[in-house]
């Protein structure tokens, strides 16, 4: 059943799977010791174009190295995941493992090893038991299933509290093509290029360019606006694949069908990455930081994206504490031009700072607004025309537990 969505879309079913033309499969290895899935396929029924981006991240694990040496065609026919181990920083035995796992998926789905994507995400630093990697592959092969897209989005989860899948409609000269996706994380986030790790899939005859391009605009204006803990992940891969399984004529980037297909993408790596916000380890609110009257859109974004990152603010938010001055010192260290007598913060509806100093303003009411667990924080630069808006969440005590524990 389809209903409506904020953007314009409709909802479907089905996550990764939704799109025609994808397969998909979640098992449990025993990687996790507490036996959930942790190993997943998402297979595309032929070889097709495909895109991805990557962590930033000098430290990159050896499953985006190979993914990206793979990717370089342009087209792909399957990725794996095994979650639970990262195989980063795991010397050169991680390239061989990450080899391993693309050569094993290509003999049992019948394909090319370069078209094969790897990823992998868990702790840091162990080596990859590959004995339950490798068998869970053969295992998840066997499995493949066109509505199996939730047993790949759980198989990929490691600290997430749920999963996070999604899809959307949209209809294009009389054909209706589909966007899925899944992602996870929750801590370890601050992409710079996507999340820790998420997967696009759609049946819209895109070439490998409109790919790479859909991709990327999608990915600048959703997985980069999210932070959780201000740490980008050795792990970050996002990945899109394009069936063309829903039919027409190759959609070139200047064809009018590209801007529709990739609004649809926009969105459902929007949905995502506001799933990753909202799931953020011990979070227990979804903050949206929005920055206008900036120099251009770009210093909006840096001085957000400051204002998101901060500790003490996240930390007065979850204390439903309206701490203007907290916003006022994070836009002040960023690297956004800011003239100090005239900034301007509204925390919850409720201005708390006007021309760079305080103004009077109910606490009791700020502090029962801030106790809501969506929180808008507007600030007023009043300097140019940017603008820019980011995702984050608050810091609570049980963010220190998670991460505390993590290993244990």
């Amino acid at each position: 059943m389809e209903t409506s969505t904020k953007t314009g879309f409709a909802y479907a079913e089905g996550g990764v799977t939704a799109p025609l033309g994808f397969l998909a499969a979640g098992v449990s290895a025993g990687i996790k010791k507490s036996g959930k899935r942790d190993v997943a396929l998402v297979v595309a029924e032929a070889t097709c174009p495909s895109a991805a981006v990557y962590t930033l991240n000098t430290m990159a694990a050896p499953p985006v190295r190979l993914t990206r040496e793979h990717l370089a065609s342009g087209v792909a026919r399957a990725v794996v995941v095994n979650s639970g181990n990262a195989n980063a920083c795991t010397g050169p035995q991680g390239m061989v493992d990450a080899r391993a796992m693309a050569e094993v998926t290509a003999e049992a789905i019948g394909c090319g090893v370069t078209e094969v994507a790897v990823a992998s995400t868990g702790v840091i630093g162990s080596p990859m038991p590959m004995d339950l990697v490798l068998a869970g592959i053969i295992e998840a092969a066997s499995v493949l299933d066109s509505t199996a897209g939730t047993d790949a989005a759980e198989a990929i989860m490691t600290t997430d509290t749920f999963l996070k899948e999604v899809a959307v409609t949209v209809d294009v000269d009389g054909l209706r093509y589909t966007v899925g996706g899944m992602t996870k994380g929750s801590g370890m986030i601050m992409p710079n290029m996507a999340t820790m790790l998420a997967f696009v899939t759609t049946d819209a005859p895109l070439t490998s360019e409109a790919c790479d391009r859909a991709l990327r605009s999608a990915v600048d204006g959703t997985f980069n606006r999210v932070t959780v803990d201000s740490d980008t992940s050795t792990n970050d891969t996002c990945l899109l694949m394009a069936s063309g399984a829903a039919g027409g004529g190759p959609i070139e980037v200047s064809d009018d069908r590209f801007s529709v297909v990739s609004a649809a993408i926009h969105a459902v790596c929007g949905e995502l990455a506001r799933m990753i916000v909202r799931d953020g380890e011990g979070a227990t609110k979804f903050i949206e930081v929005t920055v206008r009257g900036a120099a251009d859109d770009d210093d909006a974004r840096e001085a957000a994206m400051s204002i998101a990152n901060s500790p003490l603010f996240k930390t007065a938010i979850f204390g439903a504490d309206a701490n203007w001055g907290r916003v006022a010192m994070a836009v002040g260290k960023s690297s956004a031009t800011v003239d100090p007598d005239a900034l301007e913060v509204v925390f919850a509806g409720i201005t708390t700072c006007e021309n760079g100093t305080a103004v009077p303003f109910d606490e009791d009411a700020a502090a029962t607004a801030l106790a809501a667990s969506e929180i808008e924080v507007v600030v007023d630069l009043h300097i140019g025309e940017g603008t820019a808006t980011v995702w984050t969440c608050d810091l609570s005590y049980e963010y220190v537990r998670i991460n505390g524990e993590y290993r244990s």
